[in-house]
């Protein structure tokens, strides 16, 4: 093809080009800015910093591309790849859920509770929001050399009154000591499993336009409370950690209404259990601000801070997503027990944008409620 030629098809390329584009409204900067944000959404998660930073622990956006670049790629297998907070087993005479989380919080012991009453209270929970129910429970400790064996004990009681509440049992286990100053005192690791007895199926995949979102009671006082008993901070709070066992509420909610989806929001908080759904389902999430619950005290701290109440952890509350048409129905039977008392309906799922959490504020005005990359308050669980 000659010069010439290949000029005329140039020409004739670029004028089919802007006949086209001339019969398209152009895009607004609304639509441009949130295309940008989907096609960088959808690249491949690659990890670019050559060490682990405390971001990558935080459950945010540092978080997801650590467990996705490193985790799913070497351990990729249908029963992982949805990534709930367990794993549903079926092994063909029924079906069990698994799950394990590690706690690392600091200070050990807080206003509410303490790391053994949390480890236990987290691992129910997650099976709970798998609609399981909690049955057996491992427990493996990391101790650092010179831990008082009186803390030790306390930890371990805790343990045993949070299982007893929940109705489980602990039943296996293992303890590692570590050198002086290599492990900040006590690690606990917690795995359950719980046995699915209702024909439900849970998860991002079930979500549809027109459903309901609630939020289980008042979110953020976990985080916040944890944040002030370190004692970096020069405020007094009549605050205590909402850490608590789930499952009954959990049951409840399954037997009142027809429940797409549930997960814990404790790591990175509501806000980053929203922007899972709404990618996992590629369905928007609008939220209305003056509907979610959030004490004064905690709204307060969070506002001297500069920390948005959506992203602070909490260890007792859940957010359901259930069929629209149901949704009073679903906050009533939450009430009735203690750890529903503030259950709300905070929003709705919308057709698009997709992959989108969008916040009416209480001012009028509508922003976009994204993952954060790390999280202003490590170790708090």
């Amino acid at each position: 093809m000659n010069d010439r030629t290949s000029d005329v098809h140039t020409a004739e390329w670029a004028e089919r080009a802007l006949a086209e584009a001339a019969h398209h409204e152009p895009a607004s900067r609304e639509e441009q800015v949130l295309e940008r944000i989907e096609r960088a959404r959808r690249r491949r998660p690659k990890i670019t910093e050559e060490r682990v930073t405390l971001a990558h622990g935080a459950g945010g956006k540092a978080s997801r591309t650590l467990i996705e670049a490193v985790f799913v790629d070497a351990f990729r297998n249908p029963v992982l790849q949805p990534l709930d907070d367990g794993a549903t087993l079926d092994l063909g005479t029924g079906r069990l859920v698994f799950t394990t989380d590690a706690y690392v919080v600091s200070p050990l012991f807080f206003p509410g509770g303490d790391i053994g009453d949390l480890a236990v209270n987290g691992t129910v929970n997650d099976l709970a929001v798998c609609g399981a129910r909690p049955m057996y429970l491992s427990a493996a400790f990391v101790l650092e050399e010179g831990f008082p064996i009186a803390d030790l004990r306390r930890i371990t009681a805790s343990m045993a009154a949070a299982a007893e509440r929940a109705g489980v049992q602990v039943v296996t286990g293992d303890t590692k000591v570590v050198q002086r100053g290599k492990a900040d005192g006590c690690y606990v690791t917690t795995a359950g499993v719980g046995a699915l007895e209702r024909p439900v199926t849970l998860g991002e995949s079930q979500v549809r336009p027109g459903d309901a979102v609630i939020v289980s009671g008042p979110i953020g006082e976990h985080g916040i409370t944890v944040l002030i008993a370190r004692g970096d901070l020069d405020i007094e709070a009549d605050l205590t950690s909402d850490t608590a066992p789930l499952h009954d509420a959990v049951a409840a909610l399954l037997d009142a209404v027809p429940v797409r989806m549930m997960r814990d929001a404790t790591r990175g908080g509501v806000a980053t259990v929203l922007n899972e759904v709404a990618r996992g389902a590629g369905v928007a999430v609008t939220v209305d601000e003056r509907a979610v619950p959030v004490r004064p005290i905690v709204s307060g701290a969070c506002e001297l801070l500069g920390l948005d109440p959506l992203y602070v952890a909490c260890e007792g509350r859940f957010v359901a997503v259930v069929d629209g048409d149901h949704a009073e129905a679903a906050v009533t039977a939450l009430r009735r027990h203690p750890v529903g008392e503030g259950a709300a309906v905070v929003g709705r799922i919308e057709p698009g944008p997709p992959g989108m959490v969008l916040l009416n504020t209480a001012f009028g005005g509508t922003r976009i409620v994204d993952l954060l990359v790390g999280d202003p308050l490590p170790r708090i669980c």
